[in-house]
């Protein structure tokens, strides 16, 4: 047992011993492969220019301390390279970050430089690296014009450019059309104003003003600007500033009244991306609420979920008197850049990472900015940055262009004490409810993409973009003065109230259309009229005042034209459109003799005649053999026929028809006289006692021809479509007032009297109201658009009024207007269509005529049939030797006679 004992001991211990051997082993190979990853590992020299003092640069720096931390530790032991910080103050200040990027360059040789953090900052710093070919990446310059001016600036962050679309899909849902841009006077302010701006015009949005902010301004200087757009029309404004100058702007509008109900503020990403900071001051906050928000999106993921614990923990380690602070995109897009930088210097590898000294310095020229050399591997550190794919923190990294592929944006609403996403916009969808959603958004009504906003002031509506300025100034509102046709404009002094009065159809409409805005509109007209009360000048230059400021609307007998649309807006036409012309009628009723000739045309006259002759002899033929009534001398028989034939017209007829083929002639026969006689009758009346009103003219070419005058009214643009028709500028005469108009067609030609009038419909439909019985309207027509309101250009009241114009039109108010001015037009006669003619042609009684002839020629035909076939001996005897003809005069002799079996003769004999 004692030797079992030891046996068992003895194996113990040589297990452990093995087992120990074996671990010792396994140590000192890890031990030599770090000792020989430490001898082979480059170390390459990178430097980080950030503000020291500010939490944005501290923010950043602890991200690419991560990011360097986190890489290397994937990597295990398998890197060839490691970057090591040398971090400069920027001291806030752009002279300071230049210096801190040259004492890298110079002295510390860096590879590459991240940083600096803004724009200003990076304008300078970006002409160091392109000269020392060293990559600059910054993780928070987002000016635009960086990237084309080196191609070793790298923008780890998104072009401040690229939210464009995001805001005007926004402005474009809730149909605002005229915004105001307000941002600070600095590089990167300047870079998203420009394409801003061109991009807000092309979807029909103006930008009547930008605000310009000095970066220095004082709170006296803020709030003498915003007043100064309080006094402005619109509503919207689009803030784009950083996050202190924005809290500052709006904390003063909120004391002054401009985040109350109407008002919109849009702010850029530059201010919401880094709109946490502001959380823990309430007052500013509470400035803020119902603004909007284009914010960048970051996707939640369980990597970026387990970053942002381990950040705070180490960022609350390393700034322990910081308090309240977030992580936002910058620090993540700083360490995606720091990833990124780690990534390509990698992929370059253990090289030469020296400078070369510039030949091109001389030894004299001892500058610093002339002195430094240039990165042996800068270039091919820039080559592999452009190559870098990764997923980082943000998203998938991908520069395109040397600049981050951001295309995401939220669109968020500040409530409460923290912000509210109400949805999102892609390139591929627009804005959306939903980044999951996989149905269309609606193109039509952009606005339900998005959720329900708290807008400023809490309104129950969204706002509808602009008021009149709380100064108390009101449109001013120019109105023509007219010589003539004031029904539709009225302007009269009235001494009594010391006041200009303002009346018309014109005015009328305005006022009602007024009433129909869902919104209260101040105005007042001014008449655009000289000291003696005329017209100060055309209405073209009544147009051009409103382009030139000097009215803010105009409202009149304004037609829409092409030429003045150039320079202002119209509403949509509140009156029938179109230009016609007017002719005097004249009665055609005939007061000669012949009058009773006139209902028939001539060829009509002619055809009844011979169908009479024609019918008469028919009916002779039938009659000849077996009634004695057509027999008898030859002058008799002639007379009979005649006579039996016409007296059909009035159905005197005395004489027996025996034959049933006659009898199946006249009966037709005298069908179709009852319809012509009573045709004839019906015209005639009609000629006779009907009013026959005819223009005198129905053709332009017609009075081309003839050399006649035509009338236009006074400064009308009718004068250029006359001119351009051909007419002599000597054959056109003017007129202002319908009673001008009047004389001038009473006049002779020779006195500069007019055969027609061409002008625009609603005048000559009220000339027709008060002489209608004498004048028609004809062709020809052309097409116009109307009478409009006149608005400056992208006016937000346009579309506004041109809905109420909708609005009383439907209702029927514009026709209880028009009936007051032109009050029952009982006499209006409208002769565009073919002029009508009493006159009966054969056109429409050939069918009548065409029965009776079948008719009396098939009775022919019938008869002579039965005769040649009872006298057929005369032709068949072959014992005859007469000719054809001989036999031919037989038969008529036969027929000649009496047909004494017929059995009206045996009646007679019968009789006697």
């Amino acid at each position: 047992m004692k030797m079992k004992a030891t046996k068992t001991g003895v194996s113990s211990s040589l297990l452990f011993f093995l087992f120990a051997i074996s671990i010792g082993t396994l140590f000192s190979a890890d031990f030599a492969a770090a000792q020989n990853t430490t001898t082979t590992t480059q170390p390459i020299s990178v430097g980080v220019v950030i503000d020291f003092e500010r939490w944005v640069g501290k923010l950043g720096l602890s991200c690419i301390e991560m990011a360097l931390s986190d890489f290397y530790a994937s990597l295990g032991y398998n890197y060839k390279t490691r970057l090591h910080i040398n971090a400069r103050d920027s001291k806030n200040d752009v002279i300071g970050a230049a210096s801190a990027a040259l004492d890298l360059i110079k002295n510390a040789q860096v590879k590459a430089i991240i940083g600096p953090q803004t724009s200003m900052q990076a304008n300078f710093v970006v002409d160091l690296g392109e000269k020392a070919q060293v990559p600059i990446i910054s993780f928070s310059a987002t000016t635009p014009s960086l990237n084309t001016r080196s191609s070793y600036f790298f923008r780890a962050t998104e072009c401040v450019t690229t939210q464009i679309k995001a805001i005007t899909s926004l402005v474009q849902a809730f149909g605002w059309r005229q915004v105001v841009p307000v941002y600070v006077d600095d590089i990167y302010e300047e870079g998203l104003i420009p394409s801003l701006t061109e991009a807000l015009q092309q979807i029909d949005a103006g930008v009547p003003y930008r605000s310009l902010i000095s970066p220095k301004a004082n709170e006296d200087q803020i709030e003498k600007e915003l007043y100064k757009l309080m006094s402005m029309q619109s509503r919207v404004f689009i803030l784009h500033t950083s996050s202190d100058m924005g809290s500052r702007l709006l904390t003063k509008a909120k004391e002054i009244g401009m985040m109350e109900e109407g008002y919109v503020w849009i702010m850029t990403n530059g201010m919401t991306n880094n709109l946490f900071q502001l959380k823990s001051n309430s007052s500013i906050m509470n400035s803020m609420q119902g603004t909007l928000g284009i914010k960048t999106h970051v996707p939640k993921t369980n990597k970026l979920k387990d970053f942002r614990a381990r950040w705070k923990r180490k960022f609350r380690q390393d700034n322990p008197d910081i308090h309240d602070i977030e992580l936002n995109v910058f620090g993540l897009w700083a360490y995606d850049a720091a990833i990124a930088l780690a990534r390509a210097v990698e992929e370059v590898g253990i090289g030469k990472w020296d400078f070369k000294k510039d030949n091109n310095v001389s030894e004299n020229q001892n500058t610093d900015l002339e002195s430094f050399g240039v990165s042996q591997n800068g270039h091919k550190i820039s080559e592999a940055l452009t190559r870098v794919r990764f997923t980082g923190l943000v998203g998938d990294f991908r520069f395109v262009n040397r600049q981050l592929d951001v295309s995401t944006f939220e669109i968020i609403n500040v409530n409460g004490n923290w912000e509210r996403v109400v949805g999102f916009w892609t390139p591929e969808k627009g804005l959306v409810r939903n980044l999951s959603s996989t149905t269309t958004s609606n193109k039509m009504n952009l606005r339900d993409n998005l959720g329900p906003i708290i807008w400023p002031g809490e309104p129950s509506s969204t706002p509808k973009g602009w008021e009149m300025p709380i100064n108390g100034k009101k449109l001013k509102i120019g109105v023509p003065p007219k010589r003539g046709f004031n029904e539709f404009v009225d302007v009269k002094y009235n001494n009594a109230t010391n006041r200009t009065e303002f009346h018309g159809y014109c005015i009328d409409v305005f006022e009602a259309v007024v009433n129909a805005l869902p919104f209260g509109l101040a105005y007042e007209f001014s008449a655009f009229a000289k000291p003696n009360g005329d017209i100060n000048g055309t209405y073209d230059d009544l147009v051009y005042q409103v382009h030139l400021g000097n009215f803010d609307a105009v409202v009149g007998d304004v037609t829409i034209r092409f030429n003045r649309s150039l320079h202002v807006d119209f509403t949509l036409p509140f009156t029938e459109s179109g230009v016609t012309m007017i002719v005097p009628v004249k009665d055609k009723r005939s007061k000669n003799p012949w009058v009773f000739l006139k209902p028939l045309t001539r060829d009509l006259w002619v055809t009844t005649f011979c169908f009479f002759v024609f019918v008469g002899f028919v009916v002779w033929v039938l009659e000849h053999r077996i009634n004695e009534d057509f027999r008898g001398p030859p002058s008799h028989q002639i007379g009979t026929s005649f006579w039996f034939s016409f007296s059909t017209m009035v159905f005197s007829h005395r004489e027996r028809v025996v034959s049933n083929l006659a009898r199946f002639v006249v009966t037709v026969w005298i069908f179709v006289v009852l319809i012509l006689t009573r045709s004839y009758t019906a015209s005639l009346t009609s000629l006779l006692t009907v009013q026959q009103l005819q223009p005198t003219v129905t053709d332009l070419n017609q009075l081309l021809k003839n050399g006649e005058n035509v009338g236009y009214l006074k400064d009308s643009f009718v004068l250029g479509l006359l001119k351009g028709l051909g007419f002599p500028e000597s054959k056109l005469k003017t007129y202002e007032s319908s009673e001008e108009l009047e004389l001038l067609f009473k006049k002779k030609k020779e006195e500069g009297g007019i055969a027609a009038v061409l002008d625009e419909y609603p005048y000559m439909k009220l000339f027709l109201a008060k002489y209608g019985s004498k004048y028609a309207m004809v062709e020809p027509s052309f097409k116009t658009d109307g009478f409009g309101f006149v608005f400056p250009k992208g006016s937000p009241l346009v579309p506004d009024i041109s809905r109420a114009i909708l609005t009383v039109t439907e209702r029927g108010t514009t026709k209880e207007i028009e009936k007051k001015l032109f009050r029952q037009v009982t006499n209006y006669q409208d002769f565009n269509s073919q002029v009508s003619s009493n006159v009966l042609g054969l056109e429409s009684f050939w069918g009548l005529f065409l029965i009776a002839g079948v008719a009396s020629l098939s009775a022919l035909i019938v008869f002579a049939a039965i005769f040649i076939y009872q006298q057929r001996q005369i032709i068949t005897d072959s014992d005859r030797v007469d000719s054809i003809w001989e036999k031919v005069l037989e038969m008529l002799r036969i027929y000649d006679h009496k047909d004494l079996s017929s059995h009206t003769f045996k009646k007679n004999a019968e009789v006697e």
